[in-house]
């Protein structure tokens, strides 16, 4: 096959490229580098089945040609920061649903048959129901990069419906693994060493989430692209988690206990009365993953609390 991938030099953007050209992909790479970095996609750069374009996709430009005879397009560019899109919600705006928009239209142009599209478990907002389910209605956002990863959903479904495009929609939990650049695992360490006897934690600690190690996440992707090339849905929305969660205090245990740190203070810096870390920041999320266990037999090879053991001693 011959994909492109938006993001391609980014987190997980870049373990995709690894998996894609191991399996004998041509594989092109439209990246803009704001969180991405070359290096990711070093091993690959002379490799005449790869091509690694710097562009923005902001802006339609001459990246759009590298569409033409694409079986496929990994849609993976994307702000990642939640609270960047609750200070700064324009950018967000742009970077994720402005992208979305002019990457669709370039498939429409080049009438690419397949989309696979990152989304994230922060299209649920607060559920009432956990695990929460792909059916779980209504969704409310609580924050702009929520509400703008909701749009791109709609938006991509509405292409679905009116150019045939076939797409994937991946929610995903909380992804964790090696080149990771942002999140609460990243957080502590900076942290940590820069003062090893304090840790300034963003809420109150009890917040529980689920985390998913990357290469289950890369797993599940290709497993539910094979899928869907074999059937006739127009359009599938999976939840890509784990089965368990984790709570912070919990992460900044395991960072402590594998930096070999003993007698860390803990000082609790809850952004709302209920202890979150900021404003948008959901409390609990737990995905209901049955879905994508039984229609396409994927399960994640790790727990979230393993995920985050494996990423933090990768990260160190």
């Amino acid at each position: 096959m011959k994909v492109l991938v938006t993001g391609g030099a980014g987190f997980i953007g870049s373990h995709l490229v690894d998996r894609l050209m191991s399996e004998g992909c041509r594989v092109i790479v439209v990246d803009d580098l704001s969180s991405g970095r070359v290096e990711n996609v070093k091993p690959w750069l002379d490799d005449p089945s790869f091509r690694f374009v710097k562009d923005d996709l902001k802006n339609l430009g001459s990246w759009v040609g590298e569409f033409k005879d694409v079986d496929a397009v990994f849609h993976y560019a994307a702000n990642p920061e939640v609270r960047v899109s609750v200070t700064e919600p324009r950018i967000h705006f742009e970077e994720n649903l402005q992208a979305t928009f002019n990457v669709l239209e370039a498939c429409r142009s080049f009438k690419v048959p397949y989309l696979v599209f990152a989304s994230t478990s922060t299209v649920y907002g607060d559920a009432e129901v956990i695990p929460t389910p792909e059916d779980y209605h209504p969704l409310k956002p609580i924050s702009v990069y929520g509400a703008v990863k909701l749009a791109c959903e709609t938006l991509i479904g509405t292409y679905t419906r009116l150019y045939g495009l076939k797409a994937l929609i991946l929610r995903y939990a909380n992804v964790v693994g090696p080149r990771m650049s942002h999140g609460v695992i990243i957080d502590f360490i900076r942290k940590l060493k820069a003062d090893s006897k304090r840790l300034e934690i963003l809420g109150d600690g009890s917040q529980r989430k689920s985390y998913l190690y990357v290469e289950d996440a890369v797993n599940a992707t290709l497993k539910a692209l094979d899928q869907m090339i074999g059937s006739d849905e127009l359009m599938e929305v999976f939840n890509v988690g784990s089965e368990d969660w984790v709570n912070v205090k919990q992460i900044a245990d395991i960072i402590v206990e594998a930096m070999g740190l003993r007698d860390v203070e803990y000082v609790y810096r809850p952004a709302t009365d209920d202890g979150r870390g900021w404003l948008g920041d959901v409390k609990t999320m737990l995905l209901d993953i049955s879905k994508i266990k039984r229609n396409i037999g994927w399960s994640p090879r790790l727990s979230s609390k393993d995920s985050v053991k494996l990423t933090v001693q990768s990260l160190l």
